[in-house]
C-alpha cells in the first residue's frame, strides 16, 4: 500500500512532464540563451567595477564563508552576485533536461544539447574558479569569455530546435550564398578573438593587481577591427544576394547587420573615449549577440524537408511531424 502511494507522487510528476513541444519547453530555450547573454553582462560588471578579486577564493566567497564578508565592500558583493547569476544558469540548464525526459528518445537532439549546456554550467563555473585562483590571469580571463560566447551558441541551437521537426532537412538557399554565410561566421569568430586579446591587453583587468598579457593593445585594437569590417562588408553582400534572390533568410541577414553596425559604433566610440567601462561592456554583450545572430543565420540556411523556414516559427512539432508524414 505505501508502494502504491510513494509511487503517485512520481507517476503525477512524470505525467506532469511534456510529452511533445509545449510553451513551458520553449520558454526554458528562451531563458538559456538569455541568461547565458545576462552573465557575460554580470561577469563584464565584475571585471569592469573592479570586483575581480572581489571573492578571493573559490567556491568560498572568502576563507571560513560562502557569501562575502562586510570586509569585502561593494566588490564582494557584484563578485558574488556574478557567481549567483551562474547557478541561476545551471538550474534553467537542469530545468531543461528534465522537461525533455519523457522526449529524450523522441527528441534526442534537444535533450542531448540541454545536457551540454549543463555540463558546460558547471565547466564554467570550474574555469571561474581557476580564474579567481590563477589571481586573474588575463589568458584564462579571456578563455573563460569564449566558453561564454560558445554557451551563448549552443543556447540559440536549443532556441532554433524547439521550433523545428526531427527528421532530415533540406538547404533553401543557394550552395554559394551558405558558402558566403559560413565565411562570414569566420569572420565573426576571428574578430570575436582578436576582440578578446585586445581588452586582455587593455586597462580593464579586473584588480589593480591583475596581470595583462604584454602584448600591443594598439596593434591589436587594429587587428580586431579589420575583421570587424570584413564581416560589415560580407553581411552586406549576403543582404543584397537576398533581396536579389528573394531568400527566406533576409530577416536573419537584417537583424546580423543591424547588430553589427551598432557594435561597430559603440567599439568607435570606446576607442575614442578612452575605453570607458559602460561602453566595454556594452560591446561584450554586444558580441554574445552579435554570436547569437550568426548562429541563427547558419541555422537557418536549411529547414526540414518539404517546410519552409517561415512556417517553423508558427508550427507545433507535433503538427510538422504529421505534416511531413
Amino acid at each position: 500500500m505505501s508502494e502504491t502511494v510513494g509511487a503517485e507522487p512520481v507517476n503525477s510528476i512524470y505525467q506532469w512532464l511534456p510529452s511533445a513541444m509545449d510553451a513551458r519547453i520553449r520558454v526554458v530555450a528562451w531563458l538559456s540563451l538569455l541568461s547565458e547573454i545576462v552573465i557575460v553582462g554580470t561577469g563584464g560588471a565584475v571585471r569592469l567595477t573592479g570586483s575581480g578579486l572581489g571573492c578571493p577564493t573559490w567556491p568560498n566567497c572568502v576563507v571560513g564563508s560562502l557569501v562575502p564578508t562586510e570586509e569585502m565592500g561593494l566588490h564582494g558583493v557584484i563578485e558574488f552576485a556574478n557567481r549567483l547569476m551562474t547557478g541561476l544558469i545551471g538550474i534553467i540548464a537542469i530545468a531543461a533536461v528534465v522537461l525533455l525526459w519523457r522526449l529524450r528518445r523522441e527528441r534526442k537532439d534537444l535533450f542531448v544539447l540541454a545536457v551540454i549546456l549543463v555540463g558546460g554550467v558547471l565547466a564554467q563555473a570550474l574555469v571561474g574558479g581557476v580564474t579567481v585562483w590563477t589571481g586573474l590571469n588575463p589568458f584564462i580571463v579571456g578563455f573563460h569569455f569564449t566558453v561564454s560566447l560558445i554557451m551563448v551558441c549552443l543556447a540559440t541551437v536549443l532556441v532554433h530546435r524547439v521550433y523545428l521537426a526531427p527528421g532530415p532537412r533540406t538547404l533553401v538557399v543557394p550552395v554559394g550564398f551558405a558558402g558566403l554565410a559560413h565565411a562570414t561566421s569566420f569572420a565573426v569568430a576571428l574578430t570575436v578573438i582578436m576582440g578578446v586579446l585586445t581588452t586582455a591587453s587593455g586597462p580593464h583587468s579586473g584588480d589593480a593587481d591583475a596581470g595583462r598579457t604584454g602584448f600591443n593593445a594598439e596593434l591589436l585594437e587594429h587587428l580586431h577591427a579589420w575583421p570587424g569590417y570584413a564581416t560589415l562588408v560580407l553581411t552586406i553582400v549576403l543582404l543584397a544576394a537576398c533581396v536579389g534572390g528573394k531568400l527566406p533568410v533576409r530577416r536573419f541577414v537584417v537583424a546580423l547587420l543591424v547588430i553589427e553596425l551598432v557594435q561597430i559604433l559603440v567599439g568607435l566610440l570606446q576607442a575614442n573615449l578612452g575605453l570607458p567601462p559602460v561602453l566595454v561592456g556594452l560591446h561584450m554583450v554586444l558580441a554574445c549577440v552579435l554570436a547569437a545572430a550568426m548562429t541563427a543565420l547558419v541555422l537557418n540556411l536549411k529547414a526540414p524537408t518539404g517546410i519552409t523556414p517561415d512556417a517553423t516559427e508558427f508550427i507545433g512539432t507535433s503538427e510538422l511531424s504529421s505534416r511531413r508524414g
